[in-house]
């Protein structure tokens, strides 16, 4: 399957023509789209999103990542990065770092093909859709190997806030299997408790938890913690002692 993340956002025309392009190239591939609000112009964030909510879907899985805000510049390759059997295409910004990472098997090309017709500003539907489509027909990776990606100072776990999601429930980059249970979490002015789920806390209040794919994420039950707890992307937050 070809699985999307973009931060086109459903609004206007450019998931659908990204969508009619994959359809075109690879007929009969499912198309999933994971994020369409992947966080704007931010691949740091969406890089450890990524890295989460790869797992589960299935060997030989296309993902068509376009978080590019530097698009039409030449300032950030594209590229094509096979992880553990999973394949990933999209500009060389960092957001392929952390799953390279976490990854056993890695493997890079810069993308060298070009089709007849490139935009300077969508590059999504120009460029990435046909390369991603070519790859989930099983066609060889048209580019050539490459050493290494962008380099970026990124840690393994982000203690920021990454993504909000439509219920205001807050995702942080911090893998929740790195911290204790017991700890307690500061953000927005507050020192917020572990529950193992919503019903175990009060109505209104708030609290953290992991989440269904091992990210640390903020919540209040029956509310929405980021208008709770005034909490934007990118926003930073601590691990403490009880």
């Amino acid at each position: 399957m070809i699985v999307l993340m973009t931060d086109y956002g459903m609004e206007g025309p450019y998931m659908g023509q990204l969508t009619s392009v994959l359809y075109q190239y690879a007929p009969g591939v499912p198309v999933v789209t994971l994020f369409y609000d992947a966080p704007v112009h931010n691949p740091k964030a969406s890089a450890y999103l990524l890295s989460a909510y790869r797992q589960g879907f299935p060997k030989g899985s296309v993902f068509l990542c376009v978080i590019d805000p530097a698009v039409g510049s030449g300032i950030h390759r594209p590229v094509i990065v096979k992880v553990d059997d999973q394949w990933f295409v999209g500009p060389d910004n960092g957001l392929f770092n952390v799953i390279a990472k976490h990854g056993t098997a890695v493997v890079r090309w810069l993308i060298t093909w070009q089709p007849e017709r490139l935009s300077h500003t969508f590059h999504g539907r120009d460029l990435y859709a046909p390369v991603a489509a070519r790859l989930a027909m099983g066609l060889e990776p048209p580019g050539e190997p490459i050493l290494s990606l962008y380099s970026v100072d990124w840690p393994d776990d982000l203690y920021e806030v990454i993504y909000i999601d439509r219920f205001g429930n807050v995702m942080t980059g911090v893998r929740a299997s790195t911290i204790s249970s017991d700890c307690m979490l500061t953000i927005g002015g507050r020192r917020l408790k572990n529950a193992d789920v919503f019903a175990q806390v009060a109505v209104g209040e708030a609290f953290w938890y992991a989440n269904s794919n091992g990210l640390v994420e903020v919540a209040v039950n029956q509310g929405r913690a980021h208008e709770v707890l005034k909490i934007r992307i990118g926003d930073p937050f601590t691990v403490g002692p009880a």
